[in-house]
């Protein structure tokens, strides 16, 4: 990871200390030198620490390692020649991360082998370092803070990380890094302190020789909850993780999140409140994609709000959900150093029956694209109490376009400004709105035919209205002013393409807040 991608992860973990399962309290393979392992063992594990008491050790490792300096950290590098499986038994490699710095919560990793694990025990001489701490004298139990995998050819650059809390990350075919998925979220966006668990252990399969995915076991922790997790990983165009997850409540739970997705969205063609910067764009995905029970596909693009912003969106039974980079034009961003343009999107696919719940969408203020203020993730309705196993399965899709895709029109820009009628005088505020739509039958459309713009607002009046052929990208655009009222509750928006009886496009919403009467300038 380069500095900007590891500062995005860290500055967001390092206000937190996250617990972790200390080695003396981890499955018997810390004793033993081997011990038979698979996902039901796993499982009735996580089901009999639910029932203990939850012991934070966040931070019980080295002062030496907690003081590194940054430049220090970046000394700490594991030695290729000690990767795992690099003998050839395996398509897969993976390579360790150190301790130190942001990252002060030791997991252990375990290798399994024909269904027997083993401890993967610390050694300084598998690190390069040329920095002051005498790395020598720190113990085998000590741990890491997490691993990556690398594919060939050459097994140079990451198919997948997991860093961090219950973090982790992956890319596809463009091998650029961007937002990350969590094994678990609880509480976020509530009045109160988030909780962030930790995959307190890792245990890492070695495929067979012709494999081509790769299996990973964890064990999560929290004060309350433990979990059971394994991903099936499999690179490719878009690298797919099939993920099963057991959860056992330690108590009841306000607000659960699974396949929490995070990223970072600072400015865009639709938010410009921070856009002080060279750059015309910098955001990790534009706009979060739901695919809903009853068919729908709707599109809602991010902002980075003025104060944060919470958003449920019910639906039963949801066919996917994702956090996406649609806009991947150079051009829009000019960034050669971190290339905002090729960052992944990530589709959830869920797997059975979700359910009842919602989709539920945190935006965070930043100033700053180094930290990552969104949040998407599935919150069931169904309540979560201790003395019960909640089971949940999906699929994770990591590249630059999600698996399935709307067969109507989809959004492809969405821009705002100051509404009114160029040469005509002002005499009320109002915010014009302008989306373009691309794909579907837009392309080949007889342009005789009338196309209506389908607007509806929770407060206000539309006006000045339109939908008309956008050539430039063979779809159309439609226009319209909002004029709000004297409040500054935020305005929910909804718009869709129509022509007769005939649905055109996906369904477009936005959330627009007002400012106060004071700041509505007319010009």
């Amino acid at each position: 990871m380069n500095r900007r991608d590891f500062l995005q992860t860290a500055a967001a973990l390092s206000a937190f200390g996250f617990p972790f399962l200390s080695f003396a309290e981890a499955p018997p393979a810390a004793a033993a030198a081997t011990r038979p392992f698979d996902y039901a063992w796993l499982k009735g594990h996580a089901q009999a620490l639910a029932a203990k008491p939850y012991v934070s050790h966040a931070g019980e490792l080295p002062s030496a390692l907690k003081n590194l300096s940054w430049d220090d950290y970046q000394r700490l590098q594991f030695k290729p020649e000690h990767s795992l499986w690099r003998d050839g038994s395996s398509p897969f490699q993976a390579r360790l991360f150190h301790l130190g710095l942001y990252f002060q919560t030791p997991v252990q990793i375990y290798e399994v082998v024909n269904g027997q694990a083993t401890k993967i025990a610390y050694q300084a001489d598998h690190f390069k370092y040329d920095g002051k701490t005498d790395l020598s004298s720190l113990p085998s139990d000590l741990g890491y803070a997490g691993f990556r995998i690398q594919v060939p050819p050459k097994f140079e650059l990451d198919v997948a990380a997991f860093l961090g809390a219950s973090y982790f990350r992956a890319v596809g075919e463009d091998k650029q890094y961007g937002l990350s998925a969590r094994g678990l979220a609880i509480n976020t966006g509530l009045p109160k302190p988030e909780e962030f668990p930790i995959f307190s252990s890792y245990w890492l399969e070695r495929p067979e020789k012709d494999s081509e995915r790769l299996r990973v076991y964890a064990l999560l922790d929290s004060p309350s909850t433990t979990g059971a997790y394994l991903f099936h990983i499999t690179p490719g165009k878009n690298l797919v993780m099939e993920i099963d997850a057991a959860l056992y409540p330690r108590k009841p739970i306000e607000r659960l999140g699974l396949a929490p997705l995070t990223s970072m969205y600072q400015v865009g063609e639709n938010d410009r409140r921070m856009d002080w910067d060279w750059r015309a764009e910098i955001h990790d995905s534009d706009g979060l994609a739901m695919h809903t029970g009853a068919g729908e596909w709707l599109w809602r693009p991010l902002m980075n709000p003025a104060g944060l912003r919470f958003n449920s969106y019910f639906d039963n039974n949801p066919r996917g959900f994702g956090l996406l980079q649609r806009d991947r034009n150079f051009d829009h961003y000019q960034d050669d150093g971190v290339f905002y343009e090729k960052r992944p999107s990530l589709w959830v696919e869920p797997k059975g029956d979700w359910g009842k719940g919602a989709v539920q969408l945190v935006e965070i203020p930043t100033v700053d694209e180094t930290f990552d203020n969104i949040v998407a993730f599935w919150n069931p309705s169904e309540p979560v109490v201790p003395g019960k196993e909640f089971l949940f399965s999906y699929k994770l899709h990591w590249g630059a376009a999600p698996p399935s895709v709307p067969l109507a029109a989809t959004v492809h820009d969405t821009r705002t400004g100051l509404g009114g009628v160029i040469g005509k005088k002002r005499t009320r505020f109002s915010w014009r709105f302008a989306v373009d739509f691309a794909g579907g039958k837009l392309a080949s459309l007889d342009p005789k035919l009338p196309v209506e713009a389908v607007i509806t607002t929770s407060r206000g009046e539309i006006e000045i209205t339109s939908a008309r052929p956008l050539t430039s990208i063979n779809g159309y655009r439609a226009m319209f002013d909002l004029v709000p009222d004297k409040s500054t509750e935020p305005i929910n928006l909804r718009l869709y393409l129509k022509s007769g009886n005939d649905v055109l496009s996906e369904t477009w919403l936005y959330q627009y807040t007002p400012p106060p009467m004071s700041e509505r300038k007319l010009y």
